[in-house]
């Protein structure tokens, strides 16, 4: 089986659980693992993106999360570690260590916060390979890091053989289809849970969604549907799936989301300061909203 085959499919971005002070609880880290490979049956898990809260945590942090995510699944389902850092020594550190686990690949944003030039993007992308020997996945998503990458810059980072695809986060379809069209052999997935159906239209090979920690059974129906040619009802659930993101979106993402699995029972802690607790104010919102979709 090739690379791009062996790595297709539905990922969770994998939430973390935090105590009051800020510390990984690892008891809950795994639940939440477990969900993902247990109740929403999904391919993989996306390991410290911005779901994970990633950019609050320290090195050591990042570390202990690959270090239990992975003794937790095992080879049960595929592993993406997520290691981008403003540090590029960081990056590599993480990238060391995750690849030290098994981590089938890794994923790095793009750096932001200052304006680089693509040629400094693309040598951060090139040292981090260099020194892993690692696959490696661009995660973009301009959307929060203001980083653009044109269809010219993508074919320049492909040049190099152990870039194998894109984690595409962003709402540009017609990007999208280029992409799908000039890079047949690279693996393309989506970021955006609300807009699934769109991109499995589009030809991505997978997706990988935070959403998907509660609804990853929808996301199922949503992808292969899509991939059948089933169009109408790949979107009505496509349409019940964003009914339940509006309501999670309007409540808090990750507050929202780990108060979810709350209610079934997982140890999800809070989210890591400055992000504030789940509103309890909106317990019953919540209540209503798990029952209704049957969360």
């Amino acid at each position: 089986m090739c690379i791009r085959d062996s790595l297709k499919g539905l990922y969770a971005a994998l939430l973390v659980p935090f105590n009051e002070k800020g510390e990984i609880k690892e008891a809950g880290l795994r639940q939440i693992v477990r969900n993902a490979i247990d109740t929403q049956k999904l391919d993989g898990l996306y390991v410290n993106g911005s779901s994970g809260e990633n950019f609050l945590m320290n090195t050591a942090q990042k570390k202990e999360v690959f270090r239990i995510a992975k003794d937790e699944a095992k080879d049960a389902i595929r592993l993406i570690a997520q290691i981008g850092a403003l540090d590029l020594n960081e990056a590599i550190e993480l990238g060391q260590y995750a690849t030290e686990l098994g981590y089938d690949a890794l994923s790095a944003v793009t750096p932001f916060y200052y304006p680089f030039t693509f040629e400094e993007i693309r040598d951060y992308y090139f040292k981090i390979i260099e020194a892993t020997g690692n696959k490696m996945i661009v995660y973009s998503i301009p959307g929060l890091t203001g980083v653009n990458i044109s269809i010219q810059q993508f074919e320049e980072l492909f040049q190099n053989d152990h870039i194998i695809g894109v984690k595409y986060t962003a709402p540009d379809f017609f990007l999208l289809e280029r992409l799908r069209k000039a890079f047949p052999d690279k693996l393309i997935y989506s970021g955006f849970d609300e807009m699934l159906v769109q991109a499995a239209i589009s030809g991505v090979d997978g997706a990988i969604g935070s959403t998907f920690n509660v609804n990853g059974i929808r996301a199922r129906q949503i992808f292969e549907h899509a991939q059948q040619g089933q169009i109408e009802s790949a979107y009505q659930i496509q349409h019940e799936t964003n009914d339940i993101i509006e309501t999670v979106l309007k409540l808090g993402l990750y507050p929202t989301l780990k108060a979810i699995l709350a209610e079934k029972g997982l140890d999800t802690g809070v989210p890591k300061a400055p992000f504030h607790p789940f509103n309890e104010a909106n317990r019953e919102t919540l209540q209503q909203l798990i029952q209704r979709y049957q969360l």
